[in-house]
């Protein structure tokens, strides 16, 4: 528990804390002013204000919380990461295995034909 409070990390997420609702509350308060004054757009501010520092209380909490990653951690995700390239490129290679060998003859025909056509007309437009 000392160390989720008390370690430097923690002070300085504390200070950031202070200071953030700090802020807000003075924020919230200015907004009050201007609401009271007759900007009626400043009511909604005076509620977003301390809308903003209850998220900042709740980012506090979340990071004061938050769980290192330990190094045992750490080398299961590599592992993991290095497993799954290996299996993206043997997927990949497959891949074009697979398409090299489904090359449909048909196709290849009609692609022929089209690059014939495709000559015989730019040989049409050269000759006018």
């Amino acid at each position: 528990m000392k160390e989720t409070f008390f370690s430097a990390r923690a002070v300085g997420l504390h200070f950031a804390l202070l200071a953030w609702l700090a802020m807000c509350g003075a924020a919230s308060y200015w907004q009050i002013g201007r609401a009271a004054a007759g900007n009626q757009l400043s009511f909604l501010y005076a509620i977003e204000w301390p809308c903003f520092a209850i998220m900042g209380f709740f980012g506090w909490w979340a990071l004061l919380h938050m769980e290192k990653v330990t190094e045992h951690q750490e080398q299961a995700r590599r592992d993991y990461e290095a497993l799954m390239r290996s299996k993206a490129a043997e997927a990949r290679l497959a891949a074009e295995q697979q398409q090299a060998e489904a090359d449909d003859p048909a196709l290849a025909a009609y692609n022929d034909h089209l690059a014939a056509l495709s000559e015989r007309d730019a040989s049409r437009k050269g000759e006018n």
